[in-house]
């Protein structure tokens, strides 16, 4: 895994930005795995200035959004397919039929889930995949548990993430208990991976991915090591250790 630390969450969000608009422009039919969150919201800002100002050509890009909560609809202000389509989608010239984000209405969840995973492979999977991280370990919607789902699934979500993410609603009470998320062997097919932590609240969790030498199900960021190609960017409020 490779580690870069930057000084705040602004020089984080320009570093990855950096890195991605490269990556589209050495590629321009490349397959992004996108987040969504507080953590990637300024790197999209920034996608958009780039592409603005001519850098980068989202015509021929593919997407695919790694979880979206159940029971919500496309144009609820709180799902993830309308974040998506706010902090980037709208702002570039992206074709809609090459942004995939799960249906949290599908009728039929479990074939639903089954169709998506299929369609990431039929678009020659992930060639660089963001992440974010939960203050528990977490990636996509895969919580710690005694065991996770290789592909993309339906889940229940922990107290301590619902607690979280009700920042985003009126309350926790509000928040959806069950998401469709990418699986971990999802993720893990990827080709590039990039891993964002900004802030104090994530601090322990990403001491405990670098320096604990384990891979365990309960924390499902671990599982990260397995894989040949990371690039973890922090900002120091996130980071303890020698730079």
């Amino acid at each position: 895994m490779k580690l870069i630390v930057e000084k705040d969450y602004e020089e984080l969000s320009r570093r990855a930005s950096e890195i991605l608009v490269k990556e589209i422009q050495d590629n321009h039919e490349i397959v992004l795995g996108l987040a969504t969150g507080s953590t990637p919201k300024r790197m999209y800002e920034l996608l958009i200035e780039e592409y603005k100002k001519g850098s980068i050509d989202f015509s021929e890009v593919q997407t695919f959004n790694l979880d979206e909560y159940i029971g919500l609809s496309e144009d609820n202000p709180k799902s993830y397919n309308y974040y998506m389509q706010e902090n980037l989608f709208n702002h570039i010239n992206i074709i809609p039929e090459n942004t995939h984000i799960p249906n949290g209405k599908a009728m039929n969840l479990e074939s639903y889930c089954k169709e998506y995973e299929d369609s990431i492979k039929r678009a020659g999977g992930i060639d660089v995949q963001i992440l974010g991280i939960g203050t528990d370990g977490h990636i996509g919607f895969n919580e710690p548990a005694n065991e996770l789902e290789a592909e993309t699934c339906v889940v229940n979500l922990s107290e301590s993430t619902i607690k979280a993410n009700s920042r985003f609603f009126a309350s926790d009470v509000m928040v959806p208990r069950e998401a469709i998320t990418m699986g971990v062997g999802s993720i893990l097919k990827a080709k590039k991976i990039i891993l964002l932590a900004n802030g104090e609240k994530k601090r322990n969790v990403i001491k405990d991915l670098l320096e604990k030498p384990i891979i365990s199900t309960h924390l499902p960021v671990s599982l990260l090591r397995l894989h040949p190609n990371v690039t973890i960017i922090v900002d120091e409020e996130a980071y303890e250790g020698e730079k």
